[in-house]
C-alpha cells in the first residue's frame, strides 16, 4: 500500500483528507510575473484574450490565450497548449518561446492559437493538481470537474472541427516517482508501485487514431536538441508499450487527456526530462518549441 503522509492506505480521499492536502500546498512562483508579463509582451504583434477565470478562495487567476493577428477562417487551425499539469515548467516556457521565435513565420498558412498556462493555480505551486485535488489533464469531458478543462474546452469549442494539429506540452520528472503518483495512489485508495522514470524525451499518441510519420517526424526534430528516451527492459515507457523510437499510445479523448479534446487529424503530447542529467532548462524549452514547428510543418504538408 501508498506510504503517503496523508490518508489511510487502502481508503480513497474524503473531504478532510483533500483539505489537508491543500493545507500543505504554497504558493513558490507568481503566474503574473512570469506568465502574464511575457504575455503581454507579446501584444504588438498578436491578438491576446482572456478565455476564462478561475477563483480559487483568495487566489485569482485570468487565463489567457494568444492567437495570430491575421486570423482567417479559411486556413486551418493548430492548436498549442501548455501548463495542463502547472509544475511542468518547460510547457508553459516552451509555448510562450514558441509564439515569441517562431508563430510569425505561419502567417497565412495556418491559424495559431496557444493557451501557454491552462493552470495557473498549480503553476504557482509547482504542482499536478489543482486545489480541489483534480487532475486537469484527466478532466476533458463535459461537465468537467476541473474549471480549468472546462474553460478551455469553451475556447476550443468554436473552431474544434477546424483543429488540424494539437500538441499538447508536458513533462515527465523525478518529482512524478517521489510525489505525484504517490499522491495519486493515495488519494484513489489504491497501492503504489513504483515504475521509473525514462531519460529523455518522449511522446504520446492517439491509440485511437495513430499517426505514426507524424510523430516520427517529431521526434527526428527534436533529437537536434535532446535526447529521446529508450524503452526500458521490459520495451515499455511508464508502463506502455514503446510502438515505435520515442513513441507510445493512450486512448487520448477515453483518458480525458488533453490532446484528445478536438477532432485534429494529428495530435500528440511531448514529454521532455529536465531532471536529466544530460538536459537543461534551456535545452528543454527548446525542445518544445522544436516539437510545436516539427508538427506544424507535418501537418501543414500533410493536410
Amino acid at each position: 500500500m501508498s506510504s503517503y503522509p496523508i490518508g489511510t492506505p487502502g481508503e480513497p480521499w474524503g473531504e478532510t483528507e483533500r483539505a489537508e492536502w491543500l493545507s500543505q500546498q504554497r504558493r513558490q512562483r507568481s503566474y503574473e510575473t512570469d506568465v502574464l508579463s511575457a504575455i503581454e509582451r507579446l501584444r504588438p504583434h498578436f491578438n491576446i484574450e482572456q478565455y476564462g477565470h478561475l477563483d480559487y478562495g483568495t487566489d485569482s487567476y485570468p487565463l489567457m490565450a494568444i492567437r495570430n493577428r491575421d486570423w482567417c477562417d479559411d486556413l486551418p487551425v493548430v492548436l498549442v497548449t501548455g501548463g495542463v499539469h502547472g509544475y511542468e515548467t518547460s510547457g508553459v516556457y516552451g509555448a510562450l518561446q514558441f509564439v515569441e521565435q517562431q508563430a510569425m513565420n505561419y502567417a497565412g498558412r495556418v491559424n495559431v492559437l496557444v493557451a501557454p498556462c491552462v493552470s495557473p493555480w498549480a503553476y504557482e505551486r509547482i504542482h499536478r493538481w489543482n486545489p480541489n485535488a483534480v487532475d486537469p489533464n484527466r478532466s476533458f469531458y463535459p461537465n468537467s470537474p476541473a474549471q480549468e478543462s472546462a474553460a478551455l474546452m469553451q475556447l476550443v469549442a468554436s473552431v474544434r472541427d477546424r483543429v488540424l494539429m494539437h500538441i499538447d506540452l508536458h513533462e515527465t520528472t523525478d518529482t512524478d516517482e517521489t510525489e505525484f503518483r504517490p499522491a495519486l495512489t493515495a488519494r484513489d485508495g489504491k497501492p503504489f508501485a513504483p515504475d521509473g522514470i525514462p531519460d529523455g524525451f518522449y511522446l504520446v499518441d492517439d491509440s485511437a487514431r495513430p499517426q505514426p510519420e507524424f510523430q516520427q517526424a517529431v521526434i527526428e526534430a527534436v533529437e537536434k536538441v535532446t535526447h529521446i528516451a529508450p524503452a526500458d527492459d521490459n520495451g515499455e515507457i511508464i508502463g506502455s508499450r514503446l510502438v515505435a523510437r520515442g513513441v507510445i499510445q493512450y486512448p487520448l479523448s477515453q483518458l480525458g487527456l488533453c490532446a484528445g479534446m478536438t477532432h485534429a487529424r494529428y495530435k500528440t503530447t511531448t514529454e521532455v526530462y529536465p531532471d536529466s542529467a544530460g538536459a537543461t532548462p534551456d535545452q528543454c524549452n527548446a525542445a518544445q518549441v522544436a516539437a510545436v514547428c516539427a508538427g506544424i510543418d507535418y501537418a501543414q504538408a500533410h493536410r
